[in-house]
């Protein structure tokens, strides 16, 4: 019975209040709308609609003078597409820039830059030097026998400063080491002619017609 009697006894201690802030006057509003909420849930609406708009800086005047301000919607740009053109050889060519000079033709040279990647987008080799920007361009005859027979079917047809972008299989790449374009230098060469076995990705910018 002590215990007991000692139970009943303890004071109760308060409550800690949840929000160490003062209520302001919003705040004090919204308290009550929720309480009249239990007797009329259709003011409940329309005041706390009211006041969740003044909160964030609008009436509801505004918004049917200013519709703008109520729904912005983001400007959409549509992305630029470039279109794969599959070659009845299993070449597949993207015209990145129409060039407006001379077309090229088979048997005539054309002096070109080029980068050389795998299909995994590797790099292999380039003309152009990749931290100085520096070009070395080529010259690349279109004939049979003197220049990888995918990279010449790229060519032909193509208008001075065009530039493509092309995936070469295997079977009209380097199929033998004397077939242009190929490094001078052992190294890049070596690297080169290591991948003649698996496609690979030119991108050509076309200089000259000769």
């Amino acid at each position: 019975m002590a215990a007991a009697s000692a139970i009943q006894y303890i004071p109760r201690i308060p409550r800690a209040s949840l929000s160490l802030r003062p209520i302001d006057n919003e705040q004090s509003k919204m308290v009550t709308t929720m309480k009249l909420g239990d007797q009329n849930p259709h003011l409940v609406n329309k005041v706390s609609r009211r006041l969740l708009l003044q909160l964030i800086g609008l009436s509801p005047v505004s918004l049917d003078v200013y519709p703008l301000l109520a729904v912005q919607k983001p400007e959409m740009k549509e992305p630029d597409v470039i279109r794969t053109l599959k070659l009845p050889s299993g070449v597949r060519i993207q015209d990145i820039v129409e060039g407006e000079g001379p077309e090229a033709h088979e048997g005539n040279s054309v002096e070109v830059n080029y980068v050389c990647r795998r299909s995994n987008g590797y790099f292999v080799h380039s003309t152009v030097d990749q931290f100085s920007g520096e070009s070395t361009p080529v010259v690349l005859p279109l004939n049979d026998n003197e220049i990888i027979e995918g990279l010449k079917e790229v060519l032909v047809g193509m208008k001075v400063g065009g530039k493509r972008r092309a995936l070469i299989p295997p079977s009209l790449g380097y199929i033998n080491e004397n077939l242009e374009p190929i490094p001078d230098e052992f190294g890049p060469r070596r690297s080169l002619l290591s991948h003649a076995n698996e496609p690979l990705i030119f991108e050509v910018q076309l200089l000259k017609v000769l």
